[in-house]
C-alpha cells in the first residue's frame, strides 16, 4: 500500500469506520469510487449557480464554503481541511444549483464521489445510512451552535471559541477568511490574535 492508498483509507475509516462496520465488500466499493480531485488554490470545488457533482473527503489543504455578500465580499459560512467532509451538501444531495461556493484556499487533495455512485452506496450497503444519519446531526447542530455564539458572544468570546477547537492547517490561511467566518473585521481579529501571541 503507497502512502495516498494508506491516507485514502485513514480518511475513510475515521469518517465512516466509527459508524459502520465496513466489510471487505464494501471497502472494495469505496475505493473503487472515490477519486482521487487535486485543485489549485484560488480554484472551486463548486461554483455558486452551479449543481454541485461530488461530494468530498479532504486529504490535504483548506477549503472555505462562503455566499457572496450584497457588496460582492466573501462571507464564509464554514472551512474542511485534512480528513473532514467537504463540498456543499444540499446541492449534491437535491442536484440544484447552489447558493454557495466552494473555493480551495490553498493547492489541495480531495477523495470525491459522484451522486450516482453515493446513492449506490447506500442502496448496496444500507448500513451505511447510520454514518448518513450521524453526519446529518452533525450539521445541524454544530449550525445551532454556531447560530448561538454568533447571537450571543462578543468578539472575543467567539474568537476565544474558535481559536481553543480550530485546527493548525485553518490558522495558516489568511486571516481575512478566518475573521469573515467569525463576523468580525480582520483588524479585530489581528488585534484579539495579537493579544494571544
Amino acid at each position: 500500500m503507497n502512502e495516498l492508498e494508506g491516507q485514502i483509507k485513514l480518511v475513510l475509516n475515521s469518517n465512516f469506520g466509527r459508524y459502520v462496520n465496513i466489510s471487505e465488500d464494501a471497502y472494495d466499493f469505496l475505493l473503487d469510487r472515490f477519486k482521487v480531485r487535486k485543485y489549485a488554490a484560488k480554484e472551486f470545488l463548486v461554483e455558486g449557480g452551479r449543481v454541485a457533482r461530488y461530494f468530498y473527503f479532504a486529504l490535504s489543504g483548506v477549503q472555505a464554503g462562503y455566499l457572496l455578500n450584497s457588496k460582492g465580499e466573501k462571507a464564509i459560512f464554514g472551512f474542511s481541511y485534512q480528513g473532514s467532509p467537504s463540498g456543499i451538501y444540499d446541492s449534491f444531495i437535491q442536484q440544484q444549483p447552489s447558493s454557495y461556493f466552494m473555493e480551495a484556499l490553498r493547492d489541495s487533495t480531495l477523495i470525491a464521489i459522484s451522486k450516482e455512485d453515493y446513492d449506490e452506496l447506500f442502496h448496496q450497503f444500507p448500513e451505511f445510512y447510520q454514518w448518513r444519519t450521524h453526519f446529518m446531526e452533525t450539521i445541524l447542530f454544530g449550525r445551532g451552535k454556531r447560530e448561538v455564539e454568533m447571537l450571543t458572544m462578543t468578539a472575543k468570546e467567539r474568537f476565544d471559541a474558535f481559536i481553543k477547537r480550530c485546527p493548525e492547517e485553518l490558522l495558516q490561511i489568511p486571516q481575512k477568511y478566518l475573521a469573515s467566518y467569525l463576523n468580525m473585521t480582520p483588524e479585530t481579529f489581528s488585534r484579539l490574535r495579537a493579544l494571544r501571541d
